[in-house]
Parts: C-alpha cells; sequence; structure tokens
C-alpha cells in the first residue's frame, strides 16, 4: 500500500514541478496537442463509418428480423468505438511521446539536473535520429502487447458479471503499467536501460507503478485532460525512474530549472 501512495506521490510532484516551470510546461504541451487532433480526427471517422464497418463485416445477419438486427449491430458498433477509445487511451502517451521526442527529452533531463545532489543528468550520447529509432522500436513493441491485452479483455468482456465488474478494473490496471513504461522510458533510455530491463524493473514494483499510471489512465480518458497532464506526468515518471534505480532525489526547489530557463 505505502508503494500504492507512493506512485501517485510522484504523479502529483510532477504535476507541481511543471506549475512552478511555465516555459518547460508550454512546451510541453505542443506535442499532445498535436496527438489530440489526430486521435478526434479517429474517433470521429469511427463514429460516422462504424455502422457502415459494421455492416460490411456482419453479412450474415442482413436477412436477420427487427429489432435484433439493430440490436446486434447497434451493439457491436458501441463496442467498436469502446475498443478504439481504449486503444486510444493506451497508445496515446506512445504516440505523442514519439511525436515530442525532443520537448520530453529536454523536460526529463531539465528534472533530472533539478533533483539531482550534483546537478547532473544522464545523457544517452547517441544522435537524435538514432533516439527516435529506438523509441519507435520500443513503443511499437509495447503497442503490440497493449494491442494483445486489449483483445483478450474485450473477449473477456462478454462473460456474464465478470465482464461488467473484474475485467474493467484489470484493463485500467494493465492501461496504467503500459502508460508508466512509455513515460519512465524517457528517462530510463537515457541511462542504457533497454525495454526488457525496463519491464523487469516496473514488474517489481508494481503497487508504485499502477499508483502513478492508473489515476492517470483514469484521467487521460478525456483527451483535453491528457494533452495538459502529460509534461507534469514526463516530470513525475522522471523522478520515480530515479526511485526504481535507487538515485537519490534531493527536495525539489526549482532552483536548477529556473536558473537553465533564465540563462
Amino acid at each position: 500500500m505505502r508503494d500504492l501512495g507512493a506512485g501517485f506521490q510522484y504523479l502529483m510532484k510532477g504535476q507541481r514541478w511543471v506549475a512552478r516551470n511555465g516555459k518547460q510546461y508550454g512546451f510541453g504541451l505542443l506535442p499532445g496537442l498535436i496527438t489530440l487532433v489526430l486521435y478526434l480526427a479517429a474517433l470521429v471517422a469511427l463514429a460516422v463509418w462504424g455502422t457502415d464497418f459494421v455492416a460490411w463485416a456482419t453479412p450474415f445477419a442482413d436477412d436477420w428480423s427487427s429489432p435484433w438486427l439493430g440490436l446486434f449491430r447497434g451493439l457491436l458498433v458501441l463496442v467498436l468505438f469502446a475498443l478504439g477509445l481504449l486503444l486510444a487511451v493506451l497508445t496515446f502517451t506512445a504516440v505523442t511521446l514519439l511525436i515530442g521526442q525532443p520537448f520530453y527529452e529536454s523536460l526529463s533531463e531539465t528534472v533530472d539536473r533539478d533533483v539531482s545532489p550534483d546537478g547532473t543528468a544522464p545523457e544517452s550520447g547517441l544522435p537524435l535520429w538514432r533516439e527516435l529509432w529506438i523509441s519507435a522500436r520500443d513503443s511499437l513493441r509495447i503497442l503490440v502487447r497493449a494491442a494483445v491485452w486489449g483483445i483478450l479483455l474485450f473477449a473477456a468482456g462478454f462473460v456474464p458479471l465478470v465482464g461488467q465488474t473484474v475485467v474493467p478494473v484489470i484493463g485500467f490496471l494493465v492501461t496504467g503499467f503500459f502508460l508508466t513504461e512509455e513515460l519512465t522510458a524517457v528517462a530510463l533510455q537515457r541511462r542504457d536501460v533497454d525495454l526488457r530491463a525496463r519491464l523487469t524493473l516496473l514488474r517489481s514494483r508494481k503497487a508504485l507503478v499502477w499508483g502513478f499510471g492508473t489515476p492517470l489512465g483514469l484521467a487521460f480518458l478525456i483527451p483535453v485532460v491528457a494533452v495538459f497532464l502529460m509534461p507534469g506526468a514526463v516530470a513525475g515518471a522522471t523522478l520515480m525512474a530515479r526511485d526504481l534505480l535507487g538515485e537519490e532525489i534531493r527536495e525539489e526547489t526549482g532552483e536548477a530549472a529556473e536558473e537553465e530557463l533564465t540563462a
């Protein structure tokens, strides 16, 4: 339970950090806004053409009598949109981080310098194109894992009682875990921690991960909220990455960040 509360505290500390550092927060909003526009367009398209898609995918039901045909296809449209919304939540962070790689790398490094006792931050030493490639490759691997979970949960959702109670809880825990992986990857990748090692590290502190990622996943159900929380989520994930690796975190004063911004 202590780790569960600690994870939520890191989420709040990240939001407080960006609140004290307005310029970093402003730059961090741009990738989220771009991603939001893309996802809203995709969801609108799904809502507009979802009925046609379901009708095309279920020709066997064309001869069903009313009201069963309408009820069946209406339910499938709702399920399809819900699945699209779930995938949007699961992938929003990955796509935003990929689009905003330079922005979030800078933000994460600034947080590291601010809370590091010696005022330094680990650097990968890799060129930007290499960092983007690694980030895209790892994000794709995570998306495949998330998609598998999404399909399994989608199928389990049809199980009476369990599908309406247990499955949603598991879904949010899974979402929280993968969100946290994507966010901590910004800081951990700079420390040369590869994907497999990151997953092992996060699994060793699942309560901490859920305390951070699950509330964030719930908030991310509202796309506009996701945009405004994203910079603080990256900052909080950087702080949590230091905890996971046993690195010292000095009291957050924001002094290092302010000096860098005014230099």
